[in-house]
């Protein structure tokens, strides 16, 4: 497939915005400050909120939309021919509440587990919104599961089995291992909500054609305001180890928060960072999928994952595993398989007594799929 300029220059923004976003959250769960107890410096250990500045990186892109809306209406252009700003207008703001729970509720629980994993490990582990999606979207969308997703399916099972053999081989000690376990199993915890918020925005939000940075913006507004409430009674909910290293031991500590970003301004940098990356992620990711597809866009973002873990081994933050680099192979070709852009599964149909056919790669095709 050739890409246009302005298409590669996405691929490009897409791919690095999405890599900064990991590592920046990443190296701010890695930072020590002074926090409100006034005592050691203590690593930065606040997941929710790295999720309020996610969402408030949405709401950038809420914001960018208006801007645009009002420039280009007020220059009396036409709307649907400007694409990122395209689409029906005619809608209730509320149909994003659901959706944004699902992202709060699954951002929330992925930097719980990034600061208990590996950066690498968790990208790697995000793979797996492809099984749940399909599983879910066979139940509620009605959309069947071919036989060659299933086929990808049971390969990205085994990617990620070994993803999860690798970290507890690399562990230090129980209590490492027990960590980092937990931490595996909290990114796919959060893959099976961010499956909900992907079938729930197939199921009743794409049919009415909304812009989708205004979507995206909508989203963000709802998980910041609600999760903004939250950081209220999480900081009177009192939990141990390794999910709280806060002045006070609590869910979240926001007061200690402020309080180390204003003591380090590393972690402030690390924030914005974070901010500003994820909404130029979205607004990479959306007008890929205008450009080419959703499926396209998908596939593109798993290219991130051999960048964040390279920069993770220059850094130092990890060590090499070559089981690491197998999981991740398997994974990607369960990947490439379960999107149907390698030819190894016309030799599937064939072997189920079908003709073999020469088909074009699925990444060619212009198909909307979360």
């Amino acid at each position: 497939m050739a890409f246009t300029r302005y298409q590669v220059l996405l691929i490009v923004v897409m791919v690095a915005t999405g890599s900064i976003n990991t590592l920046s959250t990443k190296w701010a769960d890695r930072l020590f400050s002074v926090g409100s107890d006034g005592g050691a410096p203590r690593k930065f250990d606040h997941p929710f909120v790295q999720s309020c500045f996610m969402f408030l990186g949405e709401i950038l892109c809420l914001i960018a939309f208006k801007t645009m809306f009002r420039y280009y209406t007020s220059r009396q252009v036409i709307v649907e021919d400007v694409d990122l700003i395209r689409g029906s207008q005619n809608f209730n703001p509320f149909l994003f509440f659901p959706p944004a729970m699902f992202d709060m509720v699954a951002t929330s629980i992925m930097y719980v587990g990034l600061e208990l994993t590996y950066s690498s490990s968790f990208q790697m582990l995000r793979g797996s919104v492809i099984v749940f999606v399909a599983l879910l979207s066979s139940s509620f969308v009605g959309r069947e599961t071919k036989a060659h997703q299933w086929y990808g399916i049971v390969i990205i099972i085994a990617g990620l089995s070994v993803v999860g053999l690798a970290d507890v081989s690399s562990s230090k000690g129980s209590k490492d291992s027990n960590s980092i376990i937990t931490g595996d199993l909290l990114v796919i915890m959060a893959q099976i909500i961010t499956a909900c918020q992907m079938v729930y925005e197939e199921k009743y939000v794409v049919d009415k054609d909304i812009p989708p940075l205004q979507a995206v913006g909508w989203e963000g507004t709802f998980g910041f305001v609600v999760l903004s409430i939250l950081l209220i009674p999480f900081y009177f909910i009192k939990v141990g180890p390794p999910f709280a290293e806060n002045a006070h031991g609590v869910l979240e500590d926001f007061p200690d928060a402020i309080t180390q970003i204003y003591n380090n301004g590393w972690l402030l940098v690390s924030c914005v960072g974070t901010m500003i990356s994820i909404a130029f992620f979205n607004f990479a990711g959306i007008s890929m999928t205008k450009e080419v597809s959703a499926t396209s866009r998908m596939i593109i973002d798993t290219v991130r994952t051999f960048f964040i873990w390279i920069a993770c081994l220059i850094l130092g933050w990890e060590q090499f595993h070559s089981l690491q680099l197998l999981g991740f192979s398997i994974l990607l070709f369960g990947m490439c398989f379960y999107y149907k852009i390698i030819p190894f599964a016309a030799y599937i149909h064939a072997i189920r007594g079908r003709t073999i056919v020469t088909e074009e790669p699925i990444i060619n095709q212009r198909v909307d799929e979360p």
